[in-house]
């Protein structure tokens, strides 16, 4: 008998070799929480540069006594899906909250960022159409396609031309296009060109969804991500995103102006039979909208932050996957061991990053990867910019260069 969960042998291999280097990367704990940007792990303060907390409105009073207050209103949990039991006064009213922020006609609420990619794209696309995906794109945006039985052909990343050749090849056929873009890429922090995908769309006709997971929030003049700031916010047919990074909340959302749009309700099947998000975390995304709304000078902490770890890290020679200012800052490594043990003595040395390993990773890049947020102060990125430069910048250990 060939036992089912022998296939995971090599990828244990690698996980027990990370952690004979120091701590487990994929199962950090955080001890406490002391800020939006500061933690107790291992027992000592650190920098928290990769929480994707961009606004840095996690411990904020009104988002978290909201919260509270659906505690003792509502309970702890909806114990049933929208189509069932598990529609409260809450998720309507931040439905209308995300729509007013995004300047749609209708929006919907998902349990989760992820499940909202499962239910928007299956919602809107079946078997008779075609999907056309960047090939970069996040895990939940292929799910998606797969989950909705429509014809998937990706195109290289951020290829307008080349998405133009495969619309080109496909005239005829039968069904609905749709096309899936991402705001922020998620592991580089590159954004999609959308001139070029506009000119395609004009030229061949199709409905577009972005997925402005990194960028609401972050983005545009308003907010809305990256279509707004490249003033090709109509265009935008669909907008995906998540409450777990601007609004750090748990939850995601789908937004249109189509006539028929509440009709996914009926045929998602992630909506329909997942259970609705908890009270508390409904009320404390609702306040989180409101908050951006009323703070548009959060967006504006976070560029200025941004930009400071970029130009930075660029002095410091850094090999960067983005040439674009992003809150998304990734470095690249030239391996796996050392990039491991970059990590571990980044941490050791009071600052926390992501790191990111293939398959994960675009092109099987190894990354040492920082989130930017509007909370950290420019004391706090300057640390990072100078950990940075004694463990990073040489490719050694902390210990190794004193």
């Amino acid at each position: 008998m060939t036992d089912l969960l022998d296939k995971f042998g090599p990828h244990m291999e690698r996980y027990e070799a990370m952690m004979e280097v120091g701590t487990d990367a994929l199962g950090l704990v955080n001890e406490k929480i002391l800020s939006p940007t500061r933690g107790i792990i291992n027992g000592k303060e650190t920098i928290l540069a990769g929480t994707n907390n961009y606004m840095g409105v996690t411990l904020d009073k009104t988002c978290i006594e909201a919260g509270k207050k659906a505690l003792d209103d509502f309970g702890t949990g909806t114990t049933g899906s929208r189509i069932a039991n598990g529609t409260y006064g809450l998720h309507r009213e931040l439905e209308s909250e995300i729509a007013s922020f995004l300047d749609k006609k209708h929006a919907i609420v998902f349990s989760t960022g992820y499940v909202a990619n499962l239910g928007m794209i299956a919602g809107v696309a079946g078997p008779k159409d075609t999907i056309y995906l960047d090939a970069d794109s996040h895990s939940s945006i292929y799910d998606g396609c797969t989950l909705s039985g429509a014809r998937l052909v990706r195109f290289r990343h951020n290829d307008a031309n080349d998405l133009a050749k495969r619309l080109a090849r496909s005239k005829g056929e039968e069904g609905g296009r749709l096309v899936v873009l991402e705001g922020i890429y998620s592991m580089f922090g590159d954004r999609a060109p959308m001139d070029d995908f506009i000119a395609v769309k004009k030229e061949f006709g199709f409905q577009l969804m972005m997925d402005e997971a990194h960028s609401f929030g972050v983005l545009g003049p308003n907010g809305r991500g990256l279509a707004e700031e490249a003033g090709v916010y109509d265009h935008a047919d669909f907008v995906v995103g998540t409450f777990s990074k601007a609004l750090g909340a748990i939850g995601g959302f789908g937004a249109g102006d189509h006539p028929f749009f509440d009709a996914i309700r009926y045929h998602s099947r992630p909506y329909m039979f997942t259970a609705s998000p908890s009270p508390a975390s409904v009320a404390t995304a609702i306040e989180a909208v409101k908050l951006l709304k009323r703070e548009p000078e959060r967006r504006e902490r976070l560029r200025e932050n941004s930009t400071r770890l970029f130009d930075g890290f660029k002095a410091l020679g850094l090999d960067l996957a983005c040439d674009v200012v992003s809150p998304v800052i990734a470095v690249k490594c030239k391996d796996e061991p050392s990039t491991i043990a970059m990590w571990n003595a980044l941490l050791d040395a009071g600052v926390y990053v992501n790191i990111a390993l293939p398959p994960g990773t675009p092109i099987n890049t190894c990354l040492l990867r920082c989130s930017v947020s509007a909370a950290h102060s420019f004391d706090d990125i300057d640390q990072i910019i100078d950990l940075f430069g004694r463990v990073v910048a040489g490719g050694h250990g902390l210990d190794q260069q004193g």
